[in-house]
């Protein structure tokens, strides 16, 4: 028997499919391996990239999107290393990811499954490399937000084991089905994969059936994987959060009975009511700087037009009614525009970035202003100083938001 057999599960992701198995190929260099891809009936060339680029790989079709259980358990079934990987596509591993694996599962005979650090592509830890599992309090302070409010809190932040650190190689209870190194010892007495999920809850489901069966599951930070989150399956898709919710009831149904079984529906059951909540809570979450940045802008532009027209010109209502509804939004605009093009909102601890866009927007408003009508052209020194506020602004806001988020435990 061999030593690893990789199982990756693809549907329409075909340039991170490719990374994948470049990083998969150096990694496996040396090692009794063999490498499977599933492809769940893509669209996108990615059965063509595979048989042109990796002809070493065992290539299974499907004419239908099968689910994720379904697929891999395809490949288990004619899998022959004694360890069976569980990879995602969107994912890349170290040169030596496998081979540090092995080592690690062959010195602890008790682990039936591993874990590994995970972090997304920009270069920030992914909790959920580590989780425990789902029970109806674990679940309350998930939907209620109290393990964002107490991050390092063993039981208020179960879900994310947020008492065991980010280094820490500790025995845990679920692991992430984008990177699941499996016994095949513990996998035959566990058994496949439940074919009832068809995407998301699966991992849960067997990290939970592992554990019955006698066995530990690791989690295992000596090696580092990069997951691009999200990019196999958009989780701020209304799709997904239903989906999610109706697995961690199923799982619920499956595992539990009494009242933790009714306790823990009933609460997922009333998140997937709340989806429509939900994506506005992400929507919210993405643009909130945006906003912020922009009602500053506004109002600042108009603070300094009072203050000029009383210091400078000794009246108060010297500009036109007008600039507070048509001038002060517009220039606000502008600068949250060139803030965008910079990428100061995909980058928010960038401050250089945050610079150029304000400095972009700044030039953007001098071209505008001398297309303008007379009537809206209004002092020049409204608009230097206007620059000046909104760079103390912007920076001064991210600046916070960074200490905020440093004090809270998350990324700077």
């Amino acid at each position: 028997m061999m030593d690893l057999t990789v199982i990756i599960v693809s549907y329409n992701v075909r340039h991170f499919l490719e990374q994948a198995l470049l990083s998969v190929r150096k990694a496996v260099a040396g090692l009794d391996a063999e490498v499977i891809v599933v492809d769940n009936d893509s669209v996108d060339d990615s059965v063509l990239m595979v048989r042109e680029r990796f002809p070493e790989v065992t290539l299974i079709i499907n004419e239908e999107n099968t689910g994720f259980a379904v697929a891999n358990n395809q490949a288990i079934r004619i899998a022959k290393g004694r360890y069976i990987l569980l990879l995602n596509p969107d994912t890349v591993v170290e040169e030596d990811t496998f081979s540090k694996c092995l080592q690690f599962m062959d010195a602890h005979p008790e682990g039936g499954a591993l874990g590994v650090r995970m972090i997304d592509g920009g270069g920030r830890y992914l909790p959920e490399s580590k989780r425990g599992f789902p029970s109806p309090f674990v679940a309350f302070c998930k939907a209620f937000g109290l393990s964002r409010l107490f991050p390092r809190s063993a039981k208020l932040n179960g879900y994310h084991l947020g008492h065991l650190g980010e280094m820490e190689t500790a025995a845990v209870d679920v692991l992430a089905g984008a990177f699941m190194w499996l016994r095949r010892e513990a996998l035959d007495k566990a058994g496949l994969l439940d074919e009832s999920f068809f995407m998301y809850g699966e991992d849960i489901d067997l990290s939970y059936r592992i554990r019955e069966a006698g066995y530990v599951n690791y989690y295992f930070p000596e090696v580092t994987i990069i997951h691009y989150k999200g990019e196999s399956t958009r989780k701020g898709s209304l799709n997904y959060i239903r989906i999610f919710y109706q697995a961690m009831i199923l799982f619920a149904e499956k595992h539990f009975s009494g009242s933790r079984r009714s306790g823990m529906c009933f609460l997922y059951g009333w998140r997937s009511t709340c989806v429509p909540d939900d994506l506005a809570r992400n929507l919210f979450r993405r643009s909130w700087l945006f906003l912020v940045d922009l009602l500053l802008l506004w109002l600042g532009v108009i603070l300094i037009k009072d203050f000029w027209a009383e210091f400078y010109f000794n009246d108060p209502s010297y500009y036109p009614s007008h600039f507070n509804t048509i001038n002060a939004p517009l220039y606000a605009v502008i600068w949250t525009g060139g803030l965008f093009l910079s990428g100061a909102y995909d980058r928010k601890d960038d401050l250089w970035a945050a610079a150029r866009g304000l400095f972009l927007g700044s030039l953007l408003i001098a071209a505008v202003y001398g297309f303008l009508d007379q009537p809206y052209r209004t002092s020049r020194a409204v608009i230097l100083m206007g620059t000046v506020w909104a760079l103390m602004a912007v920076i001064t806001v991210r600046m916070v938001t960074h200490y905020i988020n440093l004090a809270n435990g998350g990324p700077g």
